[in-house]
């Protein structure tokens, strides 16, 4: 029995560190490039197992040069792949990435075979789904998907925790199945229609999730750390300081970890600790899994 289920995608990352990112029109040179695994639910199913969660993954990848090594590395990092399946015709998915001095990042996504999962897919995994703890999605595969895994998962009495990134369009029947929702402050402005910025602006953002419909809610914070809410409470949870190489595995860490915690009966304000010292480990590598922290990193923080 899996302590964490993901749904989500899976992709051949192509990252460019760069000086700066050129302006539209203009070509920038000088860059240097390097591959990684990734994908928003590859990279949390990753950080739990990590972490030493339990965890089953249901995706997809392409029947090109890129799929069986997405599976081959899952499954070193301990991740159940018996449901994923390699889709004939698909390419897999794929990321490219631009990383700055800073350590910031820019991405842009060609989903290729993660947009092959389908409903049947999440129905035909409900029995699995319905022994985990927690189930884990985010929002790189179809949003119909999602949808259905959160529906199933509720049915199920399964805890669910849904990254909505990238953001998207949801109506109230669907907030209402989260228990967290995930964001960050630009996925938290998409969802408001209003502008998100710094703690105070976050902390109101969480409350006012739960109007819309949400259990509990979780706005992400960068170097800042995050803030939570939920029925009984709210706060903020600062963020250890940290040497920052690359923040492209650091949502993802976060995300793995509080399921992971969630899923050992952690309470929300406990796990969202422990997720942001996850996340600050994380920017100290480059890589979004090359950079996932392993709990003593987490502990030594």
């Amino acid at each position: 029995m899996a302590e964490v289920f993901v749904v989500g995608s899976i992709n051949q990352d192509f990252v460019l560190k760069v000086e700066r990112r050129p302006d539209p029109g203009e070509t920038v040179t000088d860059a240097v490039l390097s591959t990684h695994h990734g994908g928003k639910g590859a990279n949390q199913a990753a950080a739990a197992a990590r972490l030493g969660g339990s965890v089953v993954m249901l995706g997809r990848v392409g029947d090109d040069e890129f799929g069986e090594p997405q599976l081959s590395n899952l499954r070193e990092w301990g991740v159940d792949t018996s449901l994923v399946e390699r889709l004939a015709g698909w390419k897999t998915g794929s990321a490219f990435i631009t990383v700055t001095p800073d350590g910031e990042n820019a991405i842009t996504v060609a989903p290729g075979a993660n947009r092959g999962l389908t409903n049947e897919d999440i129905e035909a995994a409900a029995d699995t789904i319905a022994v985990a703890e927690v189930l884990v999605a985010q929002m790189e595969v179809s949003p119909e998907t999602v949808r259905r895994a959160a529906e199933v998962a509720a049915r199920r009495r399964t805890r669910v925790l849904v990254n909505l990134a990238p953001p998207f369009e949801v109506g109230r029947d669907f907030l209402e199945k989260p228990d967290p929702l995930v964001v960050n402050e630009h996925e938290a402005a998409f969802l408001l229609g209003e502008k998100v910025e710094g703690t105070d602006a976050a902390l109101s953002a969480a409350s006012r999730l739960l109007e819309l419909g949400s259990r509990s809610a979780v706005v992400t914070l960068g170097a800042s750390g995050a803030v939570f809410a939920d029925r009984k409470s709210s706060g903020r949870l600062p963020a250890p300081e940290a040497q920052v190489v690359d923040t492209t595995g650091a949502g993802d860490a976060f995300v793995g970890a509080l399921a992971v915690r969630l899923a050992r009966g952690d309470s929300l304000e406990e796990a969202v600790a422990y997720a942001v010292r996850a996340g600050a480990a994380a920017v100290a590598k480059e890589g979004a899994q090359g950079s996932l922290p392993t709990p003593e990193a987490v502990e030594a923080l």
